[in-house]
């Protein structure tokens, strides 16, 4: 039995920032997808849809978000302004992941949300089983709507994360974790 679950006891993020190339091929990355979108969906509403971020588009991507952030805060420092500008350039590849609402739906927008997360959290794990590295990430722009217009994204939907995916160029030490039981009760009535 423990071997079955080393894959989740192990599995950790890698800084965005640590991860470069190899991005995985494109039969990698659609099998990888093709694992990721298999998630608990009540109703089968598929309430998510991605969208892949890779080369050039990346930079673009943080040039527009930049002058966003410009626009919002007029007097933002020109480092933060350059974080911005260069955020989504370090990992070869970025997913974003959105959570596509069905709102007229008797299912819960929670459980619409939680679904389009179940599919970033298998993108980590896949990766992870794979060898390479991820970091599943949000900031403002993930919350923005002038980000999402940029995105194409419909009113009834919103960014979930920006998924990092490349190869790790550093050994990342695991964090400290939460002991099971501070976090474990069992209900008596």
């Amino acid at each position: 039995m423990p071997d079955a679950l080393s894959l989740l006891q192990q599995r950790h993020s890698v800084p965005s920032r640590q991860l470069g190339e190899p991005a995985p091929d494109e039969a990698t990355l659609q099998a990888l997808l093709e694992a990721a979108i298999r998630v608990p969906d009540h109703g089968k509403l598929v309430p998510f849809r991605l969208i892949r971020l890779q080369g050039e588009a990346k930079l673009r991507f943080g040039e527009r978000l930049a002058a966003i952030a410009v626009h919002n805060h007029p007097g933002m420092s020109d480092a933060k302004l350059e974080k911005d500008r260069l955020r989504y350039t370090f990992a070869p590849l970025v997913m974003v992941v959105v959570a596509r609402l069905h709102p007229d739906s008797k299912v819960p927008e929670i459980e619409q949300k939680l679904c389009a997360g179940n599919v970033a959290y298998n993108i980590l794990l896949g990766a992870y089983a794979l060898g390479l590295g991820a970091q599943w990430l949000t900031g403002w722009a993930a919350y923005d709507r002038d980000v999402a217009a940029i995105l194409g994204l419909a009113a009834h939907e919103h960014v979930v994360g920006f998924v990092h995916l490349g190869t790790p160029q550093i050994e990342v030490p695991d964090r400290d974790r939460p002991a099971l039981a501070d976090l474990l009760t069992t209900w008596t009535p």
